[in-house]
């Protein structure tokens, strides 16, 4: 194969990735993200929200409070931590 012809190959995960807000950030390397998923009532049809509070590990402390994130699952890294951050979309104003 030519060097110029090559091409990186990206890995496809089957992890799945959620954004949300953080809501804390007071533990060390870990923030809490807030997850907002819309769902339909079942009778009525009705659109509502609903809220999962997740953990996820942040390496760097860099999530402040309010910031919007980007959160993949990833090995159980403690007792509730399950999710490690991917990015920061957008921060906090």
């Amino acid at each position: 194969m030519d060097k110029e012809n090559k091409t990186l190959e990206v890995k496809k995960s089957n992890k799945r990735i959620l954004s949300g807000k953080v809501k804390s950030n007071k533990a060390d390397k870990t923030i809490v993200v807030a997850i907002v998923r819309q769902v339909a009532h079942p009778l009525y049809k009705k659109y509502y929200k609903r809220t999962k509070n997740v953990m996820a590990h942040d390496e760097g402390n860099e999530c402040n409070i309010g910031d919007t994130v980007r959160v993949i699952e990833s090995k159980p890294l403690s007792r509730r931590k399950r999710w490690a951050l991917l990015q920061i979309v957008e921060r906090a104003k």
